[in-house]
């Protein structure tokens, strides 16, 4: 498959999980449990949809998490992460612009990442938040695990016809711990494409951002080394 098919996929993808993740938690009313599903759902229905053109990573994390493992190329995986980023950059502006329709809305947080008390203050009465250092080791870990799950239920040795099942139900799992501590991340393109179009007096997206891109490329990272460790290919 050439790197161009799997880039529009990658950017097809991308743009689904924001645009339906994100837009559950901006428009859905359906509370945490809601939102962690429809994220869940998002990776395991692209995984049937483009996951035998490109993986459906949907994710520069993941993609880093793949590369460390040794499962793709560096050129494939910066041709992935310009994908996922434009990908979530246009979901996060047709959803701005829908909103932006609708009589008296206003962005907020805008589904955007954050850490600590004026985060808390800014997303809402449910948020307890965690500090930085909290927040970093929370982003860090789930994305580890998120990466182990991934790269376990894709192996060519595991029985894979079912991996977009775990894969989704994985990060579902992963939004209902995290979004009362950082609004889930785990994904350094939908954290970007947030921080485009919020607005809240008292606090940037911006300012925090930086937790959100490097704690999951750090988990990735380690995951990669991680397997190739505990589950070595061999020649037999």
């Amino acid at each position: 498959m050439r790197l161009s098919n799997k880039m529009i996929a990658e950017m097809i993808g991308t743009f689904w999980l924001v645009f339906a993740g994100c837009g559950t938690a901006l428009f859905g009313n359906v509370g945490f449990l809601g939102a962690a599903l429809a994220f869940g759902l998002t990776v395991l229905t692209m995984a049937y949809a483009i996951g035998h053109v490109s993986g459906a990573h949907l994710n520069p994390a993941v993609s880093l998490g793949v590369f460390v493992n040794g499962r793709m190329t560096a050129r494939e995986m910066l041709g992935y992460w310009v994908s996922q980023f434009v990908g979530a950059s246009l979901a996060a502006a047709i959803l701005y612009t829908i909103g932006s329709s609708i009589e008296g809305w206003q962005p907020g947080v805008f589904a955007a990442n954050g850490y600590g008390a004026n985060f808390a203050n800014a997303a809402g009465e449910n948020y307890m938040c965690a500090s930085a250092v909290g927040a970093f080791i929370t982003e860090a870990v789930l994305t580890f695990i998120f990466l182990l799950v991934i790269l376990g239920a894709t192996d060519s040795r595991a029985h894979n016809k079912f991996a977009g099942i775990a894969i989704g139900l994985c990060l579902a799992l992963i939004h209902l711990i995290s979004i009362p501590l950082t609004n889930t991340s785990v994904n350094p393109a939908r954290s970007f494409s947030q921080c485009l179009f919020s607005s809240v007096d008292g606090w940037s997206a911006w300012g925090d951002l930086w937790l959100f891109i490097v704690a999951p490329m750090v988990g990735a990272a380690l995951a990669g080394l991680a397997y190739n460790a505990y589950s070595p290919k061999t020649s037999e």
